[in-house]
């Protein structure tokens, strides 16, 4: 009951920071996934680009995420643009990754027929590949989305937007009454939009895939 009470007298706080944290997650998840299907469309053909792009990304995934956000400080300082920058750098690995996937298992075959019917290689990418890797290139954005939910409450400690706020003041607080109030409502906070984010990536799947390759 105290939890609840919590909740109804910090709506409003926590809806703006709710607002704030899916705003600079979304413009990062575009951002990452403008980057990383271009990175993916470039490099999927040829081995060793393709590996040199898979392993930087995947450099990034691994840097613990407290030391990027303070490595940020120095170029960008505080605020929203550092965690914008590193939760880029962490969303494009599942993105490339998944678009290298999806448009390497497209059938030879199918290519091959597009090839008879006149299309140029910029055409068979655009009008063939793209929409038959379209599925496994979303299940790669829907996985970098949550993965960057997580990740971008940490950036409070840079003074990033959005449910970090109330959590690490809730730790600032440990040991009093209302420090686990904080630090709950926060975490609820993620994961509500974790599940909006989820569902909604999943209606853009079901709307954006033809009924043939679902």
């Amino acid at each position: 009951m105290e939890f609840l009470e919590f909740l109804g007298n910090r709506a409003d706080d926590l809806l703006e920071m709710g607002l704030a944290h899916a705003a600079i997650v979304g413009a990062a998840v575009l951002i990452a996934t403008v980057i990383g299907i271009g990175l993916g469309v470039a490099t999927y053909r040829t081995e060793r680009p393709r590996a040199m792009v898979l392993a930087i990304t995947g450099t990034f995934l691994t840097i613990p995420s407290f030391a990027l956000f303070i490595l940020m400080l120095s170029p960008f300082g505080l605020g929203w643009k550092p965690v914008l920058v590193a939760l880029v750098m962490y969303g494009l690995l599942p993105v490339v990754r998944n678009t290298i996937t999806g448009l390497r298992e497209v059938d030879p075959a199918i290519i091959e027929s597009a090839k008879g019917m006149g299309l140029n290689r910029r055409q068979r990418l655009l009008r063939i590949e793209l929409p038959l890797a379209w599925p496994v290139v979303i299940t790669g954005v829907r996985v970098s989305t949550l993965i960057l939910l997580g990740i971008a409450a940490i950036g409070a400690f840079v003074n990033g937007p959005g449910y970090g706020e109330i959590i690490v003041t809730g730790l600032a607080r440990v040991g009093t009454p209302v420090a686990v109030n904080m630090i709950l409502a926060g975490t609820l906070g993620v994961i509500v939009l974790a599940i909006l984010f989820d569902l909604l990536f999943y209606a853009v799947q079901r709307l954006s895939t033809s009924r043939g390759i679902r």
